[in-house]
């Protein structure tokens, strides 16, 4: 790696020239001096305005809304709502994450052909994904007449959501790297987008929640159980107890499509703002001359990057702990800890405290590093713990505090440290144009694809638990299930994950000098006249 006082690889020289001392070089090179621009000058030219970094970070919260609205009740809307079995509904959950996951690749493979338009090359992705998603994202929640095939209905919008989610979420993601080439101006934008992203996820958990919490009501189970305890060899009672579930369910119907259409109209919002506010720049370090690194090449040569494959191990394991959080949090709230009447509280609580600490973080990271800042997930183990041992409302909210910070930190540090890894990569193949695609398609893919497998295992283990659906009572195995799905297993994933990232080589330091290499490099090549010399002797 080239460090502030040792050789830069420079592109543009020939195999015979010796690289330049980077101490050597003036402040300000001879092309710069000739156009008259300072250091200064481009420092200002390489820094975001607030409303650029806001209007960024609002385009990505709508899918924030979507996939924390997902994450808390889709699986609690297919087993009590719908009345899919648990084994169904884990297909469901499973075959659709696996399916946005394999998603991911195609998509980074046909965004990193894409042509630079007048609005840029990735920006057209997620403008003409956007109405899809919302018309996906609607019939996902409607409830659809026939019995027969609900669960292939699911399945059909879960998967097509999911592929539409990845075809905005991979080119928007990689939009980072191409908002401007200072490292801290990235930094700064991402901690922004986690801001309001963790804020969308606290709306979609707040409106969805607020609007289908009658669904859901306490009320609703003593009915239930009014009408489970007469004889049930009554032709009467039995007369009653289908009048009331299809009441119930034809009531959550309604709750749960609102909900989609306030959610759609948030996703058409988001989606405007992006479009006005942010500006698209094209790759600052790929020389003019330079070609797309061909998909595949790319990526073999990304899995071959050590630092990106740790990141990648440590976070897919993180991200998989919250994801089981959040999927069983409101059935753990509803049968295991009686706390129904609040679990919508309590998850407004959470992300509050996310949304919240997220400067924090932002602050912690610059000031003690990435790495450091990756301690505060693991705050989160023993107050779950608690919550599972000792089932309390006070202790339940203290949980639910701490947890949002942990989320907070979980949610900022792999986007803030990604960056630094294609800085790396970038470094080490200077002639490589477009791989910032690749390393976001495939973060995605392997993310979701561990959420997906969690997931399934989740709700397979409920089914081979015995969870019965639409009851308001379950057997103490499920019990059972649901406080090791909620305390044990994220545990177990989070000590793993953190362990795999004491590994990550990418320090404050080595950072800096990485970030110091590039500069030299964009700043002091302008040319490809050897190129083609050594062109197939940059990649390392």
């Amino acid at each position: 790696m080239a460090g502030a006082g040792g050789d830069t690889p420079q592109p543009g020289d020939g195999p015979g020239k010796a690289a330049p001392k980077a101490t050597l070089l003036p402040e300000e090179p001879p092309q710069e001096q000739a156009l008259g621009r300072s250091a200064e000058e481009l420092r200002q030219e390489d820094r975001l305005s607030v409303c650029s970094k806001l209007c960024y970070a609002i385009g990505g919260a709508p899918n924030q809304v979507a996939t924390s609205a997902t994450a808390f009740f889709l699986q609690i809307y297919l087993l009590d709502i719908a009345h899919i079995t648990p084994f169904h509904a884990s297909l469901v959950l499973f075959i659709g994450k696996a399916w946005g996951a394999v998603t991911d690749p195609v998509a980074g493979f046909f965004i990193s052909k894409s042509k630079w338009t007048k609005i840029g090359r990735l920006m057209p992705w997620m403008l003409g994904c956007t109405p899809f998603m919302i018309v996906s994202y609607f019939f996902m929640w409607y409830l659809p007449p026939f019995v027969a095939g609900r669960v292939m209905w699911y399945l059909t919008f879960y998967c097509l959501f999911q592929a539409l989610t990845t075809l905005f979420q991979v080119p928007y993601s990689a939009l980072t790297m191409f908002l401007s080439p200072d490292q801290k101006e990235r930094d700064s934008a991402t901690a922004y987008r986690m801001t309001v992203e963790v804020l969308g996820t606290l709306m979609g958990a707040a409106l969805h929640g607020q609007i289908v919490a009658s669904a859901h009501a306490s009320d609703h189970c003593t009915v239930n159980l009014t009408i489970n305890a007469a004889d049930s060899s009554s032709s009467l009672s039995n007369a009653s107890n289908l009048a009331g579930s299809l009441g119930l369910q034809s009531h959550g119907r309604e709750l749960y499509m609102i909900a989609a259409g306030v959610i759609g109209g948030v996703y058409l919002f988001g989606i405007l703002i992006l479009f006005i506010g942010v500006k698209e720049r094209d790759d600052p370090y790929a020389l003019n001359s330079d070609k797309a690194i061909p998909f595949f090449k790319g990526l073999r040569l990304t899995m071959k990057h050590g630092p990106y494959l740790k990141l990648t191990a440590s976070f897919l394991l993180i991200s998989t702990a919250i994801q089981l959080e959040q999927s069983n949090f409101v059935l753990f709230c509803t049968h295991a800890a009686s706390l129904h009447n609040h679990f919508q509280y309590l998850v407004v609580t959470i992300l509050v405290s996310a949304a919240v600490s997220i400067p924090f973080w932002q602050w912690f990271l610059q000031q003690f590093g990435k790495k450091s800042a990756a301690c505060g997930i693991s705050w989160m183990i023993p107050f779950a713990v608690m919550l599972v041992t000792i089932p309390n409302l006070v202790l339940a909210y203290v949980v639910a505090f701490v947890s949002g910070l942990s989320i907070a930190a979980s949610l900022l540090l792999p986007w803030s440290m990604l960056p630094d890894v294609v800085d790396h990569f970038r470094l080490l193949n200077p002639h490589a144009k477009g791989p910032e695609t690749i390393f976001y398609a495939s973060y995605v893919f392997f993310t979701k694809m561990s959420a997906g497998i969690g997931l399934g295992i989740s709700t397979a283990s409920l089914e081979f638990a015995g969870y019965k659906t639409g009851m308001c009572r379950q057997s103490s195995t499920v019990i059972l299930t649901l406080k090791i799905l909620i305390g044990a297993v994220p545990a177990i994933l989070i000590v793993i994950g953190l362990s795999i990232l004491l590994f990550y080589p990418i320090t404050e330091k080595s950072r800096k000098e990485t970030e110091f290499a590039l500069e030299l490099l964009r700043r002091s090549h302008r040319s490809t006249d050897n190129l083609s010399e050594n062109e197939d002797d940059t990649w390392l």
